[in-house]
């Protein structure tokens, strides 16, 4: 089953309507959607690696846009919208912690929070709801949403045929891996 679905996203990475996903993706992932956008870029970055760095703009330049749409909803629709999506997510405690250390830290709560695979969609909606000034949010989100998609596309591009042998032999493992990550971040943030 998973090589099956592997091979459906190599498939869907290669496709000419590729990109078009991976800009829908990576801005729903900024404020709503629950998968990482990872899950798009990296096959295809593994299908298309001459276009390694291109896809990483896109991915960036998307991901940041759906942040500014979750800051909005922070910061004009926190009740009608924002607090119900944190509530889909049993996240409620989560923004109110964020929007907390959003006052008193502000721009690197971004810088730490906006690197890692942890659910960005919670710093941009908690961004909002504490009222953060939208340009540094956006300038911070730019440079740790590109650092991030910039280095997996180089990494990818470099080392891309044994990186992916490596994935295709050992798929199992690695998602067992990925999902012990995601829950670990998770549980760091309940910590906050």
């Amino acid at each position: 089953m998973l090589t099956s679905l592997y091979n459906r996203l190599m498939l869907l990475a290669a496709s000419p309507r590729a990109p078009l996903w991976l800009i829908v993706i990576a801005a729903a992932e900024a404020f709503i959607f629950p998968i990482p956008v990872d899950v798009m870029l990296i096959p295809m970055l593994l299908a298309n690696r001459e276009r390694a760095l291109q896809l990483a703009g896109l991915c960036t330049l998307a991901s940041v846009a759906g942040g500014v749409l979750g800051w909005v909803l922070g910061a004009f629709l926190m009740q009608h919208i924002g607090e119900p999506i944190a509530h889909f997510y049993h996240a409620e405690q989560k923004v109110s912690a964020l929007e907390a250390l959003f006052r008193q830290y502000g721009i690197w709560i971004i810088l730490a929070k906006g690197l890692t695979p942890l659910p960005y969609k919670f710093v941009t909606i908690a961004a909002g709801a504490a009222h953060y000034s939208l340009l540094p949010f956006i300038a911070a989100s730019i440079v740790t949403r590109g650092a991030r998609f910039y280095l997996e596309a180089i990494l990818l591009k470099i080392y891309g045929e044994p990186i992916r042998h490596f994935i295709e032999k050992r798929l199992t493992v690695i998602l067992l891996a990925a999902l012990c990550l995601i829950l670990a971040g998770v549980a760091l943030i309940a910590l906050l």
